[in-house]
């Protein structure tokens, strides 16, 4: 008996449709054998009970049980003899032991022993979604609900890879057909079932795992710098009048506008108190001084942290609470002390800084009360991102922090309104877990987790470009969630308008240049004004081709140069800041463009390469302002003006293991490489980054 229920081995790839009676198994098998140009099984029980109740009127019995079972697996492996690469199975032994369990409360050993064993690639679980159609055999529609509970649960505690399948047949259909198209390839990369499952249920397609595994293996092209970008030579000189009209310009506009600013903040501080998390780690408290390790570990920065520490904003909170917690801290030494207030600051059970999103820290300390840096984002948008009395203010942020947002946004809102004469919207999205990549060991194998799943990590910022796709305004305002001020908050303003003036500038003379690309009768004069325009104001040089074109081919050439998404990027004179910079580049077609390129992106092995980042005078602060409308009032793809080949492949560790992982095109790096690009430079003062947690120490995050 046993022997004639065991699945023959097999290397074709089994699909088992699975489901309560009436669920559209059936439809479903045979519309995917004829989708596939493969053999699908149908329902032995069926044929077999239908005669049963034609002959003697008698239902399913306990004893019908194991004879219906040896007649599925009679059908599944003689099926396996002919068909080619798939094999659809219209039920299965696991379907029948739930029924046994369900109308008879037990289920014989053997069929119980032969369904857990038996395997399919993938089972389809149909959903109770669909009508349901009386029979001879069908009974209890009043219970699909208790029914799909227990048929999922048996592929729950069987550890079977299922996928649960909703929606009307066509729907069904499309979805399945997706399902198996996808698994295909998953098999044929070397993944299993269960990696599959997880891939799927991530969201991210095989081809987009594929890619990412191609990339560790054979490697991202570095970039190939043509030279830095300099004053008048890539970047804008502002003086401070034409800040000031610009700014004006803006402000004469933007009522008829909709503005929007968008900060990245899902970030946690860990980076910020990197210092003192490897402080509390490898300090020896009782067997050495603060003096010794500092000079062990030529830390720096901890001096810098225990002179300065009374003039951080969390400084007196964080002592109130750490005599609370001991009441013997008056006794104590000043090392036993300083290592008593960083535990407090960075403890899991205590402030737990370092575990929190930078957005929500104590940043500014004012007489009335401590700023966060949501709080001062606030206020920014009402100096200039408001327009007709409203300013919206999107935050990127992760799920699980987006409460402790709100309630920090609720309490400050209404005194901001009152202050800016103006309401604030605030709304929220999160990094789409489709942006995750897959991460490898450095044999460039799939890493595996210690309960030996796939391993998934965010793809850094530039998965946000998918978040600011999303937007729909005319001028959009990016800053990074650190990079906030406490005093001159006028003049951050002040050049935060000028970039959205020239922004507003260059967009009106590319939409009339757009515009006449449209009319049928375009002079000389256009052309060369257009190329002169591009030339001087975006300094693009067309092909010396370009006289040579067609007249049709002409407007088409420079439609495609034209109509793209609009970015006006302040930059600051370079400091030693670490993080990307503007530069001309080489493309792969010979051309040339600006763009925001990090170093690890850049052949530092090469001298040459190597002196032009040296020569490098300007650091990008990511002071952004973009226009992602084109001159008919759509919006662009953004999407569609990533450079793919820009990612960045990055060494982690994960449990104390080495890994690799591959980080996304920046998002104002290669996510915005096709973005027509304009670097204007802007004071020093309005970059005021919060790096490390001494870095509020600095001047602009002190009171005056």
């Amino acid at each position: 008996m046993e022997e004639n229920l065991k699945q023959q081995g097999t290397d074709k790839i089994k699909i088992a449709l699975y489901g309560p009676e009436s669920t559209g198994k059936t439809t479903l098998a045979e519309q995917l054998a004829q989708h596939f140009q493969a053999t699908w099984i149908p329902e032995f029980a069926r044929e077999y009970l239908q005669n049963k109740w034609n002959s003697s009127q008698k239902i399913c019995e306990p004893d019908d049980l194991l004879p219906i079972a040896l007649g599925q697996m009679k059908l599944e492996n003689d099926a396996l003899k002919t068909t080619k690469k798939y094999l659809f199975v219209d039920t299965n032994l696991m379907c029948t032991k739930v029924f046994s369990e369900i109308y008879y409360g037990f289920c014989d050993p053997i069929l119980d022993k032969a369904a857990r064993k038996h395997k399919y690639d993938l089972f389809l679980l149909t959903n109770v979604d669909v009508p349901f159609e009386k029979d001879d055999l069908r009974d209890k529609p009043n219970e699909r609900e208790m029914l799909l509970e227990k048929f999922e649960k048996a592929l729950v505690d069987n550890k079977k890879p299922y996928i649960l399948l909703s929606g009307n047949q066509e729907e069904r259909l499309e979805k399945a057909t997706f399902i198996i198209e996808e698994y295909t390839k998953a098999k044929e990369l070397g993944f299993s079932s269960y990696d599959f499952i997880q891939i799927y249920n991530q969201g991210i397609k095989i081809d987009v795992v594929k890619n990412c595994l191609d990339i560790f293996k054979n490697g991202i092209p570095k970039i190939i710098l043509e030279k830095s970008a300099s004053l008048h030579n890539g970047i804008k000189l502002l003086s401070e009048n034409e800040a000031t009209y610009y700014s004006n310009l803006f402000d004469s506009k933007k009522e008829k506008l909709k503005l929007q600013k968008f900060v990245p903040a899902s970030g946690a501080a860990s980076r910020m108190f990197k210092f003192l998390s490897e402080f509390l780690n490898e300090f020896k408290l009782g067997e050495e001084t603060i003096n010794a390790y500092i000079n062990r570990t030529k830390c720096i920065s901890l001096p810098i942290f225990l002179i300065g520490k009374n003039k951080f904003p969390f400084y007196k909170d964080l002592k109130e609470y750490t005599k609370s917690k001991y009441p013997e801290y008056k006794n104590w030494d000043s090392d036993t002390k300083s290592y008593h207030l960083i535990k407090s600051l960075l403890g899991k059970n205590h402030f737990d800084f370092a575990s929190k999103p930078k957005a929500v820290l104590p940043f500014h300390e004012y007489k009335t009360h401590i700023a966060t840096p949501i709080e001062e984002h606030l206020k920014e948008s009402g100096f200039y991102a408001s327009s007709k009395g409203i300013s919206n203010l999107h935050f990127t942020i992760s799920e699980e922090h987006q409460q402790e947002f709100k309630e920090i946004i609720n309490e400050i809102k209404p005194k901001i309104e009152e202050e800016s004469k103006s309401k604030v919207n605030v709304d929220f999205s999160y990094q789409h877990k489709t942006t995750d990549t897959i991460a490898v060991d450095l044999y460039n194998d799939p890493f595996r987790s210690e309960d030996e799943k796939l391993f998934f990590r965010p793809g850094g910022h530039g998965a946000l470009i998918e978040n600011l796709d999303n937007l729909y305004a005319d001028i959009i305002f990016i800053k990074n969630i650190d990079n906030v001020i406490q005093n001159h908050i006028e003049i951050v303003a002040l050049y935060k308008k000028a970039l959205a003036g020239i922004l507003l500038e260059m967009q009106e003379n590319i939409f009339n240049f757009l515009k006449m690309l449209d009319s049928e009768s375009i002079s000389k004069e256009v052309f060369d004004d257009i190329l002169e325009f591009l030339k001087s104001k975006l300094q693009i040089l067309v092909t010396s081709e370009f006289k040579k074109y067609t007249k049709e081919y002409r407007v088409e050439y420079l439609k495609e140069i034209l109509n793209r998404p609009i970015r006006v990027c302040g930059m600051v004179k370079n400091e030693g800041e670490p993080g990307g910079g503007p530069f001309w580049v080489k493309e792969i077609d010979g051309k040339r463009s600006l763009q925001i390129v990090e170093s690890s992106q850049i052949d530092l092995e090469n001298p040459a390469q190597k002196k032009i980042l040296a020569s490098s005078t300007h650091f990008n602060p990511v002071d952004l302002v973009c226009a992602t409308k084109n001159y008919k009032g759509e919006k662009f793809d953004l999407i569609e003006f990533i450079d793919h080949k820009s990612g960045f492949i990055v060494e982690k560790t994960k449990n104390g293991k080495p890994i690799k992982a591959y980080e996304l095109p920046g998002l104002w790096n290669g996510a915005m490489a096709k973005w027509i690009t304009i670097f204007v430079e802007v004071p020093l003062i309005t970059f005021n980054p919060v790096k490390t947690v001494n870095d509020l120490l600095k001047p602009p995050h002190q009171p005056q």
